[in-house]
């Protein structure tokens, strides 16, 4: 009998490439030349779709957000912990340095209707969407 082992990597690992999918977002191997990749919520109402990045220990000024050609690009740098040097680690867990996460918009995204907003570690940015593909509601009249 086979068992099938699932470990928390692989899950994520397979959610992240069911969101990126939906995003058409580059692959991990993509990233190389980045010192770490924070983790991304992405969420969808049907007036916005909003990104949570994980950024705990980062400054507001160290994260830049852009929208170019249909594509947002957040970047930023997480300055390293290593205050003293007489000691050294046993373990470290805690990343740090530059890191640049891209996602290819959808067409239904507005991308002059971005917003940002930083708070106890947690980058949220919010693309409202296009007025044309939001879902309206038509009143039924009685006659």
């Amino acid at each position: 009998m086979r068992h099938l082992v699932v470990t928390p990597n692989r899950i994520a690992s397979d959610i992240d490439s069911l969101l990126n999918s939906f995003f058409n977002v580059p692959s991990r191997e993509n990233y190389l030349d980045a010192d770490f990749m924070p983790r991304v919520n992405i969420e969808e109402t049907k007036d916005n779709v909003s990104l949570t990045f994980e950024l705990p220990g980062m400054e507001k000024d160290n994260i830049k957000i852009m929208v170019k050609d249909d594509v947002l690009t957040v970047a930023g740098e997480r300055k390293s912990f290593d205050e003293q040097k007489d000691d050294a680690f046993v373990r470290r867990e805690i990343y740090s340095g530059k890191f640049s996460r891209s996602f290819t918009l959808p067409d239904t995204i507005d991308p002059d209707a971005v917003s940002a907003d930083y708070k106890n570690g947690l980058l949220l940015v919010k693309l409202g969407k296009k007025e044309e593909v939001k879902p309206r509601e038509i009143e039924v009249k009685v006659s």
